[in-house]
């Protein structure tokens, strides 16, 4: 997982007598105990689950949008403040500071200091050892091995979550409601379907990263008709060509830093006005990408579709607007 992944608050991790109580989801009587198969075993939760620590790098979005506030999260390894997110302010009305458990890797120690009774990482990069280590304070849910690391699809994570803490019918409401505002937007713009899209982190590898579907950053795109390359690759400074598409969407750059790069500049969907600039790293647009939850993603739908739909247009003289 790149340093550049949007991920969750940048508070200091704290003494559990320090937490805020943490709100638990309605209660679903006849729901507990229950199981739940992932990569690395099964996750038995004996019942709802009051203090919820978050160790993947997007789910305290998902943990969020089912009612729940986490006692503890995976800090931020950018320089995006986390805590001013637009998409979940509502959601953090009254949290205060959320201790955090690691950041390039998840902090053990501080997961067991917060005694939580349920551990969620579906986004999390964790292995079998990390696995074995976390479950040995709490249930832990993992990914399943049905995607790749880092592609397990938003509303597979919703429903995964949602089952773990008691909230699946809030949980199919969540997606059905999400679902509807991409149909929504497919609808208003058909030319979408089966158009090409080349997505860019800029500052990585070479300089240039080309996501893939094995990236969940992309899912936004292809969940509104776009298609994406299968894997992601690095993109050398020989080999920008690679960045060429029907559309392009770049993730780490504004107009002053597409316009210094001389040889970005140069690419034919650039020139011709098919690039969407989706702003610096520390900007709430690209953060939004990297959660990709039922929170962000409907905040990404209002900010980015009109810019794709102008890059997308096949006029070059209309003004793609730069977002950040």
């Amino acid at each position: 997982m790149g340093t550049l992944a949007v991920i969750t608050g940048p508070a200091a991790c704290g003494g559990a007598e320090d937490e805020p109580p943490a709100p638990a989801g309605s209660s679903a009587e006849g729901t507990f105990p229950l199981s739940i198969e992932n990569a690395f075993g099964t996750t038995e939760i004996p019942g709802e689950p009051q203090r919820v620590v978050t160790v993947g790098f997007n789910d305290a979005d998902f943990v969020l949008a089912l009612g729940v506030t986490p006692v503890g999260v995976r800090e931020n390894l950018g320089d995006y403040d986390v805590t001013k997110r637009p998409w979940a302010q509502e959601q953090l009305a009254g949290a205060g500071e959320i201790p955090t458990v690691g950041g390039e890797e998840v902090d053990v120690e501080a997961v067991a200091a917060l005694r939580p009774d349920l551990i969620v990482g579906v986004y999390s990069y964790m292995d079998q050892a990390v696995y074995d280590q976390l479950s040995g304070i709490a249930p832990t849910l993992a990914q399943t091995d049905e995607y790749a690391d880092g592609a397990t699809p938003w509303q597979q994570q919703t429903l995964l979550t949602g089952q773990a803490l008691g909230e699946e019918d809030e949980a199919q409401r969540l997606v059905d409601d999400v679902e509807g505002q991409f149909a929504e937007a497919i609808s208003a713009n058909p030319s979408f379907a089966g158009t090409s899209l080349a997505v860019d982190l800029t500052g990585v590898g070479s300089g240039h990263y080309a996501l893939g579907q094995d990236d969940l950053r992309t899912q936004f795109f292809t969940d509104l008709g776009f298609t994406v390359p299968e894997t992601s690759t690095d993109v050398s400074q020989e080999r920008l060509d690679l960045l060429e598409a029907d559309v392009l969407a770049v993730n780490g750059y504004t107009e002053a830093d597409a316009a210094a790069d001389t040889l970005f500049s140069g690419l034919d969907v650039v020139t011709q006005g098919r690039t969407v600039l989706l702003g610096s790293y520390s900007g709430a647009v690209s953060a939004a990408l990297g959660y990709g939850s039922p929170l962000s993603l409907p905040y990404l739908l209002d900010e980015v579709v009109p810019a794709l739909a102008a890059a997308a247009d096949g006029d070059p003289v209309t003004t793609v607007p730069a977002l950040g």
